[in-house]
């Protein structure tokens, strides 16, 4: 049974495109109010998704990782990993989701790199802070992908939760793809946590 999260409606506010070192995307913005607050993704597309079962990454936004090129975490090799997959598939949709530090926000994602600092692993930092070790609930990409009438996909994910997420909304992961990446030494402690206390798919660590 669909949960009711999936009824919400979502808006596509623009679209245009996006010359990458990858290539050339359509690039979609949307919006999604629930709950008090606004939600909002950036999803790129090419090729022609609609021909086959697309490749498709979902990603939650680290401002530390991707633009600042932080070590502490796999976040912005993972996208450049999926990015280059799907360009050279020559088909396939990037969702990049606004939900800073697993959803917490990057001044408290900041807060709990702090207590990581003092030994807390990434779930009991998240915890001290009144957080739950995870906060997203990947109601937006769901609905994206019902938006754009796909119904099946690939998905490049280390994160089962990913998959229980889209299938509980009506979408099928034929498959699962790995995005690992190399880890750097000062991200290993930070994978661990990934791997054991929250069930992450990781085959380099």
């Amino acid at each position: 049974m669909k949960s009711d999260h999936y009824r919400f409606s979502i808006r596509c506010v623009a679209n245009t495109y996006l010359p990458t070192k990858w290539g050339k995307f359509r690039a979609l913005g949307f919006e999604r109010r629930a709950e008090r607050k606004l939600e909002t993704a950036v999803v790129l597309i090419i090729g022609d998704v609609m021909s086959g079962i697309p490749l498709v990454r979902m990603h939650s936004e680290c401002l530390t990782g991707e633009v600042f090129g932080s070590q502490r975490c796999d976040c912005g090799e993972q996208l450049s990993k999926a990015m280059e997959a799907i360009a050279n598939e020559g088909s396939g949709i990037v969702i990049y989701e606004r939900q800073e530090g697993r959803g917490i926000g990057l001044m408290a994602k900041l807060e709990a790199y702090e207590l990581q600092d003092q030994g807390f692993d990434t779930v009991e930092a998240n915890e001290r802070l009144g957080y739950d070790a995870d906060l997203r609930d990947f109601v937006l990409p769901a609905n994206i992908l019902r938006f754009l009438g796909i119904a099946q996909i690939r998905l490049l994910t280390n994160n089962p939760q990913k998959i229980e997420a889209l299938e509980g909304a009506g979408i099928e992961v034929v498959q699962r793809l790995n995005c690992d990446v190399a880890p750097s030494p000062d991200a290993m402690s930070y994978l661990l946590t990934k791997k054991i206390r929250m069930g992450h798919l990781l085959s380099s660590v």
